[in-house]
């Protein structure tokens, strides 16, 4: 207590400070930087999850790096990212834009496009599973039927199957989009449109030099934020291809999923860590490139 006594003011209130951080801090350690710490450290091990651990070095990364289906499914990732991403993005923006703008049942509409955000992954997936099934049972399929055109085979084939799964990804994650993009519009100063409104400028000159310009930090959380969800995309895929996960011949298989089937269908932990370690790798590239190429100039 001396000790604290004798401490200036700006001294009592560092000690003060950390005293209310330590906690936090422990648990995110615990959680975060423990858990990230013995991930790459098993990486470089061979272990079942029973037996002893035994030093592999280079060994799993090896394996990794020269495994074909790693690479295919490494491919459906950024598949996922590169077509979830941009089509979440304008479509959001899109309804978002067009909702601020509407009067009549505002708080109802944009409840319903938030609403698939706060339903169950797999709840949602297995209803869209159903969806996609072939006559009579398919949604899709019997209107397919109805109009007289041929069954489409959404989740069995190598070409539909993918974008099948996308779909509904992309559509689960649009309200909270939907939400933040309406957030940002908000915030935008009313007198940039009333000055436009005066001069005479056209609305696509108003969307194209006030709008976006004023809503870059919005859109870089949004595509950061969807980026990594893209990346990490698992319920959905898991869900709907229950009965042969991954899809025919792996064609949407996620990284996630891989990780997930080798560590607790293979028992493969050594080699699971390592593919852990490259999709770590890949969000850190990924949000680090997003965050260098839209910042602020």
């Amino acid at each position: 207590m001396k000790i604290y006594q004798n401490l200036t003011i700006r001294q009592k209130q560092i000690v003060w400070a950390w005293a209310f951080l330590a906690l936090p801090v422990l648990f995110y350690t615990v959680i975060r930087f423990y858990p990230t710490a013995n991930a790459i450290l098993i990486s470089f091990q061979n272990w079942n999850l029973l037996g002893d651990r035994t030093w592999a070095g280079l060994e799993n990364y090896q394996k990794l790096f020269a495994d074909p289906v790693f690479w295919h499914v490494f491919r459906n990732t950024f598949v996922y990212l590169l077509l979830g991403t941009p089509v979440s993005l304008v479509v959001s923006f899109i309804i978002a834009y067009h909702l601020d703008k509407t009067r009549f049942m505002h708080g109802f509409l944009r409840m319903l496009y938030f609403l698939p955000f706060m339903t169950s992954a797999v709840a949602m997936a297995w209803v869209w599973r159903w969806f996609y099934q072939p006559v009579p049972i398919g949604l899709f399929n019997n209107f397919l039927a109805a109009a007289g055109i041929p069954q489409v085979s959404f989740l069995n084939s190598t070409t539909n199957a993918l974008p099948s799964v996308l779909a509904p990804a992309i559509w689960a994650g649009l309200g909270f989009q939907v939400i933040i993009f309406m957030a940002g519009l908000r915030a935008i100063p009313k007198s940039y449109y009333e000055a436009a409104k005066i001069d005479g400028v056209s609305w696509w000159t108003v969307l194209w030099e006030i709008t976006l310009p004023l809503l870059k930090p919005t859109i870089v959380f949004i595509v950061v934020f969807s980026s990594i969800g893209f990346l990490r995309i698992f319920d959905h895929v898991f869900n709907m291809t229950t009965g042969n996960p991954g899809g025919p011949l792996n064609s949407t298989k996620p990284l996630v999923l891989m990780i997930y089937e080798t560590a607790f269908s293979s028992f493969d932990m050594g080699y699971a860590a390592a593919q852990t370690v490259v999709l770590f790798a890949v969000l850190l590239f990924v949000s680090l490139v997003q965050l260098r190429i839209m910042r602020d100039k």
